[in-house]
């Protein structure tokens, strides 16, 4: 066989691969898992850290006044020096919309050391457990709950003896980029972290969406949570490791009933929210990086490329094994973008999208090597870790 039919064939075998043997990652049945209401509702604090979300916190702040809950559950929003009203915005807010007590707290400038949403959280969560409660649901500033949504959380986390329970909120995708980008930012996200994997007893992989984790209290003593922490990017996933790695148990899966409400129109948008902490996830590693972008070539643009080289060069082996690993791809990529109520016509994509994402994360290696580090909402952090040791 050719060398274009080889990689060809590698593809295929990598794609029947992560078809069978990935945790299932392209199945989206991971939901709330079953759950009785309890005898007695703990007492739950949310606690929402906010950096200038002044135009969020109108959709999604009156969602959490407006919870449900049988039990006692109150808000702490911690003012992240916003430089657009967000505090007062949140006040105003409360006393507007009625519900549950909201407490806003400003902590000022992040000590060294200190990533801004976990430096938030740190104080968030301290006035949080001076008042007791059993559980902590850490949700962003920019996510809608529906009225039942602390309710289920905390009976799935009664009901399951769940240390940690995260969903991943519904990214709002309505925009062209949105449409072809959010889709496969889950996609890759389950492909790296198999929903069904965290979620087994026992388990080794962890990881989190941090937009809605509610959080037993005594776990996050128990894992020093958020100090242990502290310098991380990519929070969820450093959260959950420490939780599971301190005894804990945790449950991951997408979310029906919390959405994300922040748009992200254009292709910069999206750009900056996954560069920025891209490099973190791969550790800052030169040769993991160069091992991703080769595995993203292979897995994701040879497909397409060796079909096109094979009918073009009557190459029957590459144009067999590339359009069927291509076929392979799109067809796990099919329940995810049900999931988002979008065009399966968008499956066949999935090359370009992934090869967008291959460049965002070159993207923030090269950012990172300039000394730009992750930068977000007027922050850099030059040398940020993806999840300190504990």
């Amino acid at each position: 066989m050719s060398a274009v039919a080889w990689i060809a064939v590698g593809s295929l075998v990598a794609w029947v691969w992560l078809l069978l043997g990935q945790g299932f990652f392209w199945r989206t049945d991971q939901r709330l898992p079953s759950r009785a209401a309890p005898a007695r509702w703990p007492s739950v604090a949310i606690v929402v850290p906010a950096r200038d979300e002044a135009d969020m916190l109108p959709v999604s702040l009156p969602s959490l006044l407006a919870q449900d809950y049988p039990g006692h559950a109150e808000i702490i929003l911690v003012d992240d020096c916003s430089k657009d009203g967000t505090g007062a915005l949140a006040r105003a807010l409360a006393v507007r919309c009625g519900g549950l007590p909201v407490t806003v707290v400003s902590p000022g400038e992040p000590e060294p050391g200190w990533t801004g949403k976990l430096w938030a959280l740190r104080h968030g969560i301290a006035l949080a457990r001076s008042r007791e409660p059993e559980y902590l649901l850490l949700t962003d500033a920019d996510i809608a709950h529906e009225p039942d949504s602390l309710r289920e959380l905390v009976a799935a986390a009664g009901s399951g003896g769940f240390d940690l329970v995260s969903q991943m909120a519904r990214l709002r995708v309505e925009s062209v980029w949105e449409r072809l980008v959010v889709p496969a930012f889950v996609y890759f996200f389950s492909q790296l972290y198999p929903f069904r994997w965290v979620n087994r007893a026992g388990a080794r992989t962890a990881a989190a969406a941090g937009g809605c984790v509610l959080l037993r209290t005594e776990a996050a003593v128990r894992a020093r949570v958020p100090e242990s922490i502290r310098q991380a990017v990519i929070d969820d996933v450093s959260l959950a490791r420490a939780v599971q790695g301190s005894g804990g148990r945790i449950w991951l899966g997408l979310a029906e009933r919390v959405d994300s409400v922040r748009p992200y129109p254009r292709l910069a948008d999206l750009w900056r929210m996954v560069s920025r902490s891209a490099y973190a996830q791969l550790r800052h590693h030169p040769l993991v990086l160069l091992g991703t972008v080769l595995g993203l070539a292979v897995v994701y643009l040879a497909p397409p490329v060796t079909l096109a080289a094979g009918l073009l060069a009557g190459d029957p082996p590459a144009a067999w094994a590339g359009g069927a690993a291509w076929a392979v791809m799109a067809g796990t990529y099919m329940p995810v973008l049900g999931y988002y109520r979008q065009s399966l016509w968008l499956a066949p994509l999935l090359p370009f999208t992934a090869l967008l994402y291959l460049l965002m994360t070159v993207d923030s290696a090269v950012q990172h090597y300039r000394g730009r580090g992750a930068a977000w909402k007027g922050r850099t952090y030059a040398r940020p870790e993806a999840a300190p040791d504990q």
